[in-house]
C-alpha cells in the first residue's frame, strides 16, 4: 500500500482505531499521521480507537492541538466522553484549556459531563455558570427519565406552555377511538398511509405536551407546528428511518427552523447555548427535542404511549 492510497489508512474502519498494532504498521509503512481522508488519524483515534493508538499518534503527529472543524482532538474526545482517551491527549500536551466551538474548551465542557474532575481547573479559568449548571443536572434526569428509547419511526410535536386539550383545539382535532389501533400501533404498515397519518396522540407533560405519531411524521409537518405554535414555542422531530432524525422549530406561528439534526454534535457556528445542548444531548434527540422547549417529562409514556388522547386531524394541506 503506497502512502498516496488514503494516506496509507485506505480500507482502515473504525474498529482498526482500536488495533494498536494494526496502527503501528501501518504508520510504520508510511501511513501519515496528520492526515485521513478529509480529516485527521488523531481525531478518529479519539473519538473510536484506544488509549494506546491515541498515544501512539499524539507522539508521531506535527500538533496534538491541530484542529479538525474548530475543534482538537482532545476536544472530540471530550465531546464523545471518552475520558480515557482525553487523559492520554492531555498527558500528550494537549491544552484543555483551548478555545474550541462556541467559546467552550474541552476542560470547561467537561465539566457539564459525566466526568467533571477530568481536568484540575488552572486559576483564572472560570468554571460553569449557574444557568449552566441547571441546565447540566436537568439533561441527566431528563436522558435518565426517558432512558434508552427505540424511537424509530415516530414523530413528535413538542410544545411549550400548552397542554393536550389545548393542542387538540388548536389543531381543529377530534377525539378518536378505534378497537384496532392496537393493531395499528402494532403493524402500521398494512393500513391506509393516507388514514393513518391523520391519527395522532397527545400527551400532557410539566412544561407543556407532545404530541406523537409512533408510525410516522404528522405531528412535524409544518401545518401542525404553525397551528401548535401560537404564542409558544414548538420543536418537530421525525425519526427517519432512512436518513436520521430530523427537526423543526416553529415559534408563533411561523417557521423558522428546518431540516436540523437533533441530537448530533454542535456546528462550528453555533452559539455557546446551542453547543452545550449538543453536547448534553448527543445521540438522544428526543431528549434534546424536549430540553428545547422546556419540557420536562418523568417517564417516556409521552414517546412510547398510550397517550392520553388520541386525536384525529382534520383533512388540510400541513405542508404549506
Amino acid at each position: 500500500m503506497s502512502v498516496a492510497e488514503g494516506e496509507g489508512w485506505a480500507g482502515l474502519g473504525w474498529d482498526g482505531w482500536r488495533d494498536h498494532a494494526l496502527v503501528r504498521d501501518r504508520l510504520e509503512r508510511g501511513a501519515d499521521p496528520n492526515v485521513w481522508g478529509g480529516g485527521r488519524p488523531l481525531h478518529r483515534a479519539a473519538v473510536a480507537g484506544s488509549p494506546e493508538v491515541v498515544a501512539e499518534l499524539a507522539r508521531r503527529v506535527d500538533d496534538v492541538d491541530a484542529e479538525e472543524e474548530g475543534g482538537t482532538a482532545l476536544w472530540a474526545a471530550v465531546l464523545a466522553d471518552r475520558a480515557d482517551n482525553a487523559r492520554v491527549l492531555a498527558a500528550a500536551g494537549a491544552d484543555p484549556w483551548r478555545p474550541a466551538l462556541g467559546g467552550w474548551s474541552p476542560g470547561r465542557l467537561s465539566l457539564a459531563g459525566p466526568t467533571p474532575d477530568l481536568f484540575m481547573v488552572p486559576s483564572g479559568e472560570r468554571g460553569l455558570t449557574p444557568a449552566e449548571s441547571a441546565a447540566a443536572t436537568e439533561a441527566r434526569r431528563l436522558t435518565a427519565a426517558l432512558g434508552d428509547l427505540d424511537h424509530d419511526g415516530t414523530g413528535l410535536a413538542c410544545v411549550a406552555g400548552i397542554d393536550a386539550t389545548e393542542a387538540a383545539r388548536r389543531l381543529g382535532a377530534e377525539p378518536y377511538e378505534d378497537p384496532e389501533l392496537d393493531s395499528l400501533m402494532e403493524d402500521s404498515v398494512s393500513y391506509d398511509t393516507d388514514e393513518s397519518l391523520q391519527i395522532i396522540g397527545a400527551t400532557d407533560v410539566p412544561g407543556g405536551c407532545v404530541i406523537t405519531q409512533p408510525w410516522g411524521y404528522a405531528p412535524q409537518m409544518p401545518g401542525v407546528l404553525t397551528l401548535l405554535s401560537a404564542g409558544t414555542v414548538c420543536y418537530g422531530l421525525y425519526a427517519n428511518p432512512k436518513s436520521g432524525n430530523q427537526g423543526s422549530i416553529a415559534r408563533d406561528g411561523v417557521m423558522e427552523g428546518s431540516d436540523l439534526h437533533p441530537g448530533g454534535g454542535p456546528d462550528e457556528d453555533d452559539s455557546s447555548q446551542e453547543v452545550l445542548a449538543a453536547y448534553l444531548y448527543h445521540h438522544n434527540a428526543v431528549a434534546y427535542s424536549c430540553a428545547f422547549v422546556g419540557l420536562r417529562p418523568t417517564d417516556a409514556r409521552a414517546v412510547t404511549g398510550p397517550p392520553d388522547l388520541w386525536l384525529k386531524l382534520p383533512r388540510r394541506g400541513y405542508w404549506h
